[in-house]
């Protein structure tokens, strides 16, 4: 039976550390000689702009030994009126999974109810899975752990935000966010986190000032304020966001001296952070960025060869 991967949610902390462990070993020894995924064809859709997600998945899919196809929305009938239930029985019978960069989550719902095949969150307006997969293992290549660390996230709570409240709450890994009024991470995410966060130990702090988020922090993650398709809302977000929540050297010195920066990219620098701290030698954003392509090899051959069950 076909698994999908629309949310960490559906994912048990050991089948997250399955894809996380083998993501390190292939990037420790390369990938596999044996092409684990000879003769599958991967499509790839998108409604948004990608760099890191079209680069690595199409990378990790070629190296694994299948072949992939790239697909914007406007190339596909559904720009034209066509459903999402006939595109996604029509995409299962050529291909053996669809990788889909959405704005609504529920696009992919649609898509995973009535595909044959996995479905994979390229990216969300709800959440960024992927992300959090190679978040964790940069984190636990730095750390040495998950457990028991402080994340701090500063800024929108957004898809990204979203996905580290469950990635962090599966581990036992504290966060706190800071965010402005109105821009809190997804209520029901943050329940579910915080149900998650029970059994796990994890505390979860919604807060205000940066300054109290990032004390005794492992961990300084901050995102872009303006997401994809807020374009004509940046004035406003600018004013609301700006400067409070930037991640600037002064901000970033009152965490623990050995934290690290993280950010999952693109950057706008000086707005969400500056440029001396995503340059500096703590932070890790571009392994964040590398290691994309091993979390994301190492999810396609889990599904394939059903090494995650149902």
């Amino acid at each position: 039976m076909k698994r999908d991967f629309l949310s960490l949610i559906d994912y048990s902390k050991e089948e997250i550390m399955e894809i996380i462990d083998l993501a390190l070993k292939i990037k420790r020894d390369g990938f596999p000689k044996d092409l684990p995924l000879k003769d599958k064809y991967i499509v790839l859709l998108f409604q948004k702009p990608s760099t890191r997600t079209r680069a690595s998945f199409e990378v990790a899919i070629n190296k694994l030994g299948g072949k992939s196809f790239s697909y914007e929305w406007s190339q596909l009938q559904t720009s034209r009126g066509e459903t999402i239930s006939d595109t996604a029985k029509v995409l299962s019978a050529y291909f053996d999974a669809i990788v889909a960069r959405v704005y609504e989550h529920e696009i992919l719902i649609e898509l995973a109810k009535y595909s044959s095949i996995p479905v994979i969150n390229a990216l969300s307006n709800l959440l960024h899975p992927c992300q959090a997969l190679a978040d964790a293992m940069t984190i636990l290549e730095t750390k040495g752990k998950l457990s028991g660390l402080k994340l701090s996230y500063i800024g929108d709570g957004n898809n990204v935000c979203n996905s580290l409240l469950i990635m962090a709450s599966k581990f036992g890994m504290n966060i706190s966010v800071a965010c402005p009024k109105g821009y809190e991470p997804n209520p029901l995410i943050l329940e579910i986190a915080k149900k998650e966060a029970l059994k796990t130990g994890s505390m979860i702090e919604i807060l205000r000032e940066p300054e109290e988020a990032i004390h005794e922090a492992d961990i300084v993650y901050t995102d872009t304020f303006i997401s994809m398709g807020e374009e004509k809302e940046a004035n406003k977000k600018l004013s609301i966001f700006l400067p409070k929540y930037q991640v600037n050297m002064e901000l970033f010195k009152k965490s623990k001296k050995d934290s690290i920066f993280m950010h999952c990219l693109p950057a706008h620098r000086e707005q969400e952070v500056t440029s001396d701290v995503i340059d500096s030698e703590r932070s890790v954003v571009f392994i964040q960025a590398e290691n994309r392509l091993y979390t994301e090899a190492a999810l396609l051959i889990k599904l394939f060869h059903k090494l995650i069950k149902k």
